[in-house]
């Protein structure tokens, strides 16, 4: 590990009990710092306090108390959902106290080859691309970790100098990982999401940008080249950049020309065998083989990869077959950028349930894409009257329904062999849901109670 001494003795705050927080936790009591651990929750299990505990960890939950910054703390490693105008926090931020997430902790002890995704959407479906085509030629280990459900620092602990580790990190984690230096960074899009936290576009991005901020023109930043703005944002990196581009506008990366996908000239493989569906599917996958093939990866093994995998779960997972019908779940889609995009991909006639979690607009975008891929709509959930004016407006017969559960039966009853029954919802969950996961867990659920079937 690099900076194995960097914690000695050092007084460590833990803010939050997530699995990255309690991982961190641990991590820091062997690199010998004084650590306490903070969550303003109550845990319902008693195993991770005693396990703290048992570790030589203070322990205080219940509350954030404004006392801690009192306490003369070196450094706080914050859960990345914890905003900065918490009233602990902004105390920290007033006093100076370094303010990291995990994610830097991750970096600051690995010392193995850094890949980095970002972006508002695609992450997870290219951050597992590229781990699977990387490890396909690889001689030793290639994992991933990060936002995608797996802590960046308890990976990088068992990973070596020769090992690669391919890392999702979002906007809240990279505001706290100013030092991290992937080797090759990704940026997938920029959209305008997570206004609520980051209060501006400008904010947001500068978030993103901290997975270039300490690259050199030694390293790369594999940037979406298909909007002008992407491409000002990369002019902002001492990278090498490395376009890719679904529209065919670089020839200097990956891209796609007369239905072809290309690397730097060089065909790989016709874009229309991606088994993931959709033009974000082929977005994604053009990331992906950029930083494949700037990691040395075949032609060969990036076509396995691509025309193997399925998909991650509620990144418009195909769920099963039924009497003719297609069910998928895209309980991720939290936005409208991601519905728009889910949408295009299919080009047979969707029964879409969308709704959830009101942040204040409404869906007039979205009706373009319902008059030409919708042919009705089940909505729920604080902003389905919103949802259902933008169904009226494409003139989609749209009926109204609890949740995402009940919502699958009412489809049922509206579709027809070759339709798609697709929940991608254009909003968070977290009306009715604790988070997009278990939403899209419960979708399937109802899917299999409807059909007597296991998802596929």
């Amino acid at each position: 590990m690099k900076k194995i001494d960097e914690y000695q003795g050092k007084k460590v705050l833990v803010m939050g009990f997530g699995i990255s927080g309690i991982n961190a936790a641990h991590l820091l009591v062997k690199l010998g710092a004084n650590v306490t651990a903070n969550d303003k929750a109550t845990p319902k299990n008693n195993d991770i306090v005693d396990d703290l505990e048992a570790d030589g960890i203070k322990v205080i939950t219940g509350d954030n108390p404004i006392s801690l910054a009192n306490e003369g703390f070196d450094v706080v490693v914050k859960n990345p959902g914890i905003p900065y105008d918490n009233p602990l926090v902004a105390a920290f931020v007033k006093q100076g106290t370094p303010i990291i997430t995990e994610a830097e902790l991750g970096w600051e002890i690995f010392d193995g080859h850094l890949v980095s995704v970002t972006g508002s959407n695609g992450k997870t479906t290219t951050t597992t691309l590229t781990q699977l085509m990387i490890a396909e030629n690889a001689k030793h280990q290639v994992k991933y970790a990060g936002n995608i459900g797996i802590s960046f620092s308890k990976i990088a602990e068992d990973l070596g100098p020769d090992d690669t580790l391919v890392t999702e990190l979002s906007s809240f984690q990279l505001l706290g990982a100013p030092t991290i230096h992937p080797h090759i960074a990704i940026i997938t899009n920029i959209f305008s999401n997570h206004l609520d936290y980051h209060k501006t576009r400008e904010n947001y991005i500068n978030a993103k940008l901290n997975i270039t901020r300490s690259q050199t023109k030694n390293d790369f930043l594999v940037i979406n080249w298909d909007r002008d703005e992407w491409q000002k944002i990369a002019q902002r990196s001492q990278a090498t950049i490395v376009p890719f581009s679904r529209l065919n506008k670089s020839h200097e990366g990956s891209y796609v020309e007369d239905g072809m996908i290309y690397w730097r000239g060089q065909e790989v493989m016709p874009a229309k065998d991606i088994r993931l569906i959709g033009p974000q599917n082929v977005e994604n996958a053009l990331a992906a083989i950029a930083a494949a093939k700037l990691s040395g990866v075949t032609n060969d093994a990036i076509k396995k990869v691509l025309t193997t995998f399925s998909g991650v779960r509620h990144r418009l997972q195909y769920v099963m077959e039924y009497q003719e019908r297609l069910f998928y779940n895209d309980s991720k889609s939290t936005d409208i950028e991601a519905t728009e995009v889910a949408l295009q991909g299919f080009d047979r006639p969707v029964i879409l349930l969308a709704g959830g979690l009101d942040r204040g607009y409404t869906f007039e975008r979205l009706v373009p894409y319902f008059k030409k891929h919708v042919k009705a709509m089940i909505v729920f959930g604080e902003c389905k009257d919103k949802m259902k004016d933008a169904g009226n407006q494409a003139e989609v017969p749209v009926i109204e329904s609890e949740d995402a559960i009940t919502a699958v039966p009412e489809a049922w009853k509206l579709s027809e062999p070759g339709d798609v029954i697709l929940l991608s919802p254009a909003n968070a969950s977290w009306d009715q849901f604790p988070s997009f996961e278990v939403r899209g867990d419960k979708f399937i659920e109802a899917v299999e109670e409807l059909t007597g079937k296991k998802e596929q």
